[in-house]
């Protein structure tokens, strides 16, 4: 048997705030706080250690915002990319680095602390 990504951990300065906004952008529930403050959020089905990863997001005195060595893709999953866009900027992202924003099938953003993410044209799915 092989590993799975089990959680990814963001380290952040307001772990309340990107807690309600992966939540939202990823349908997941609030399943935990430590006593250091990290808040674990995941599918509120499952919650931690099914298939889909949970997030931590882990109060930090050095957040880094911008382009992170490993960066996060989503796709829509009951809608196009353009509607989805549309919601995610009402969550709180923002286009990222306007001259990087379309690669290609993929939409650069920042989530409220300036985190790059992606937001992925699902593949193999032809535009309404």
């Amino acid at each position: 048997m092989a590993c799975r990504i089990s959680e990814l951990v963001i380290d952040c300065a307001g772990p309340e705030r990107l807690a309600a906004f992966w939540s939202q952008v990823l349908g997941y529930a609030e399943l935990g706080r430590e006593d250091d403050g990290s808040i674990g959020i995941g599918p509120p089905d499952t919650g931690s250690g099914g298939l889909r990863p949970t997030l931590v997001l882990s109060p930090g005195s050095d957040p880094r915002p911008g382009k992170l060595r490993l960066r996060i893709a989503v796709s829509a999953t009951d809608r196009d990319q353009d509607a989805e866009l549309e919601r995610l900027l009402a969550l709180g992202a923002r286009p990222a680095e306007a001259d990087r924003a379309g690669i290609g099938r993929r939409l650069l953003l920042a989530d409220p602390e300036g985190n790059e993410f992606c937001l992925v044209r699902a593949r193999g799915r032809s535009a309404p």
